[in-house]
């Protein structure tokens, strides 16, 4: 099985004031094409922090990022940009859509930023919404879908381009349990059928024993 994200010796030290903050103390992760993993760990763990260098938004102090065979941490700004663009989907604890654009204008938009002069791939996009029941949402604005239609919103707009990794941010974090549920569902749902690479940060157990594989963090190392 190929590695879609690596990470080798991962450090991140912020200095704060006159002190230096270890967020990331040597980090070292593989996560295999088609595997869901939940990063779980108490606040200040250093979890979020390593998404945000996994995902090219933070450049670390030292160590490696790998993803789908391209070295994140070697980069320029640009490439990084370029390689986000390309092969990592997000998906926050805030939803994040264009509040005046359709749910459908939302995914449109970000087919056209990944495919440029390419064009869309409607096919494609009918399989997400279909998996994700959005079929009959597509003309209704943000603020006229509930919480959790709003975040499957959000999932389908970060994975209709096919990215070789998925990044989730506490995607049930503003949502009931219910919501939460039909969302969970989801994401196991595109794991199993589309075959897409999970990586997902989670303090909810029920939500992270969704996951093929949970990863515990304390102190900016995996335990």
């Amino acid at each position: 099985m190929n590695s879609v994200l690596e990470t080798i010796d991962l450090k991140m030290i912020y200095r704060v004031g006159k002190v230096d903050v270890n967020a990331l103390r040597g980090v070292n992760l593989s996560v295999s094409e088609g595997e869901y993993v939940a990063i779980m760990g108490p606040s200040g763990c250093g979890k979020s922090t390593l998404l945000h260098v996994v995902g090219g938004m933070l450049q670390p102090t030292s160590g490696k990022v790998i993803i789908a065979g391209d070295d994140l941490t070697s980069m320029t700004d640009a490439e990084r940009t370029n390689l986000r663009r390309r092969k990592i989907g997000f998906v926050f604890q805030r939803f994040n859509l264009f509040p005046t654009l359709t749910a459908e204008g939302n995914l449109k938009l970000a087919e056209r930023i990944y495919n440029k002069s390419n064009g869309s791939d409607p096919s494609r996009r009918r399989e997400v919404l279909k998996l994700l029941r959005l079929d009959d949402k597509m003309h209704h604005k943000p603020l006229e879908l509930s919480g959790g239609e709003q975040q499957r919103v959000a999932i389908a707009r970060a994975i209709v381009n096919r990215p070789a990794l998925l990044l989730a941010d506490e995607p049930t974090g503003n949502l009931d349990s219910e919501n939460s549920e039909v969302v969970l569902d989801m994401m196991r749902g595109l794991n199993k059928e589309f075959g897409q690479t999970i990586v997902m940060i989670t303090h909810n157990a029920e939500a992270a024993a969704r996951a093929d594989r949970v990863i515990q963090m304390r102190d900016g190392h995996v335990v």
